[in-house]
């Protein structure tokens, strides 16, 4: 992926979800997502995992993102790390 491919991952999940802090990374291979806010409190790891999946699937569909590493916290999560 190209930087702009990254600031594309980004401006996709923060159109999504303004709400929720967003970091994109990755070198052309494998990809990191992380979340950080209150949006995911209540929801499980997977209902998570979704929730992101749900806004990259074009990305993935076409073949412009292969790995995907995503984590996510809430608020409070983050804080106690």
């Amino acid at each position: 992926m190209t930087p702009s491919t990254l600031s594309e991952i980004q401006a996709m999940l923060e159109s999504q979800f303004p709400d929720v802090q967003w970091s994109v990374d990755g070198d052309g291979y494998q990809y990191q997502v992380e979340g950080i806010g209150d949006h995911f409190e209540g929801l499980n790891a997977v209902k998570r995992q979704q929730v992101v999946y749900t806004v990259l699937n074009p990305l993935i569909a076409n073949g412009s993102l292969h790995a995907v590493t995503i984590r996510t916290f809430t608020s409070a999560e983050y804080a106690a790390r």
